[in-house]
């Protein structure tokens, strides 16, 4: 299996960020706003200088809470590149990401990630994602919503039909 290895901004041969890319995800997040079509957050996924996807939050306008700007440009830019993996991209988003954006971009092998606002002033806007991190903290069974194993034994004839898969493809 491959370890989800991220460049760092600190690399010698990363280019700087462009902020007219980060000015792009803002300006997205806030047209966003003003059309009521979501809450107020933007991405662009960029790569080697230049633009892959950029979108914005959905959540409300489509009922999917998983429709957060990050997810969205993730999404279109493996669609428009024709793979499930962004190497070499950078995102710029309007806020910094929540876990499932943040996990979602650690999947997504991106090699950077810029942000505007800070999660601290994502809560003060009302947008608090505190309590995910602590739920991450917490054993499996003192989590809010309960969380059971169930037929164990069973779900693992998934995992052995892929390691006797020849034709699959890791990630």
């Amino acid at each position: 299996m491959r370890y989800c290895g991220v460049m760092s901004a600190a690399s010698s041969f990363a280019p700087e960020p462009d902020p007219k890319f980060m000015q792009m995800a803002i300006d997205l997040a806030t047209q966003n706003v003003r059309g009521c079509k979501g809450g107020p957050f933007g991405a662009v996924i960029v790569r080697d200088g230049e633009l892959i996807a950029a979108a914005a939050n959905t959540v409300t306008a489509t009922n999917d809470p998983t429709a957060h700007a990050e997810v969205n440009a993730i999404r279109a830019a493996c669609t428009k590149l024709g793979t499930f993996q962004l190497d070499g991209c950078d995102v710029y988003t309007s806020c910094e990401p929540c876990p499932m954006c943040l996990a979602a971009l650690y999947w997504a092998r991106c090699a950077r990630i810029f942000y505007g606002n800070t999660a601290a002033e994502a809560a003060a806007a009302g947008f608090d994602d505190g309590f995910l991190y602590e739920e991450l903290k917490r054993p499996v069974r003192e989590r809010r919503i309960s969380t059971v194993q169930l037929l164990g034994d069973a779900a693992m004839a998934s995992f052995e039909a892929w390691r006797g898969c020849a034709e699959r493809i890791d990630y």
